[in-house]
């Protein structure tokens, strides 16, 4: 037997290996068929919804935070950056942005990543934040308040790999996409304009690349969020105030 017949004899067995006793997915309430007893995969716990959800968020159950989530800890986090932005621990996180900024290589347009390892494209995310000139604290400021975020969360998913691919998500949509816009002669004089958009996918491998470089970077961060706290937390006499009776 050759090794591609090896490969789809072993993959057939683990298709059908154990159908039978995990058909149902894991997800309490969740109707779906694994996709092990469909026979359309091997995750012998989760259905395809759940699966993908899972590439998508980096947790099976959660969803990512929303910008409104975000927002107010976005700024709180900017803020303390740049007020400690002579601290060593911020120095040294900014000079790890830096070195991910001159590691990435020449930018890739968002048309022409199809075909490019999650790597590549991670990479290439990198290479269009250099391209825009962000600032590496803005980076930082990204992951500083997506750990404000997931502390003060009353249900929070403190597994490390939803972190990541929260991070993840977070420079992949600061890196954008891609836009061209031409003008195109119509027959009787009039002009056309024409404009393409490409924003890459967010999901899958890509954003624990991108999410491990920026643990990487900014792990030196890590105490500023008890800064980070206090900039959030409501000032002392509006809550007497609001603790009054009406």
């Amino acid at each position: 037997m050759t090794l591609p017949s090896k490969r789809k004899a072993d993959l057939r067995r683990r298709l059908t290996a154990g159908a039978d006793e995990h058909r149902k997915c894991a997800i309490i309430g969740c109707p779906c068929p694994t996709t092990a007893s469909r026979g359309s995969g091997l995750n012998r716990l989760y259905c395809r919804r759940h699966e993908e959800h899972h590439e998508r968020h980096g947790s099976y159950l959660k969803s990512s935070y929303s910008a409104a989530q975000l927002a107010p800890y976005r700024a709180a986090a900017l803020r303390t950056l740049r007020e400690y932005q002579k601290d060593t621990r911020v120095h040294r996180a900014r000079l790890g942005i830096e070195t991910l900024y001159a590691a990435a290589g020449m930018p890739v347009d968002a048309f022409r990543l199809r075909g490019l390892s999650p790597e590549e494209r991670a990479r290439a995310a990198w290479a269009r934040l250099r391209q825009d000139k962000v600032d590496p604290l803005v980076p930082l400021s990204e992951w500083l308040a997506l750990s404000a975020v997931i502390r003060d969360d009353s249900q929070p998913d403190h597994r490390n790999e939803f972190r990541l691919v929260q991070a993840g998500k977070l420079i992949h949509r600061l890196a954008g996409g891609s836009h061209r816009r031409w003008e195109r002669e119509r027959p009787g004089g009039a002009v056309e304009v024409i404009e393409l958009h490409r924003y890459p996918a967010s999901r899958g491998r890509v954003l624990r690349h991108l999410g491990e470089r920026l643990d990487r970077a900014a792990e030196t961060l890590e105490p500023l969020l008890s800064d980070l706290r206090a900039a959030e937390a409501p000032p002392r006499q509006s809550a007497r105030k609001s603790s009054q009776p009406l």
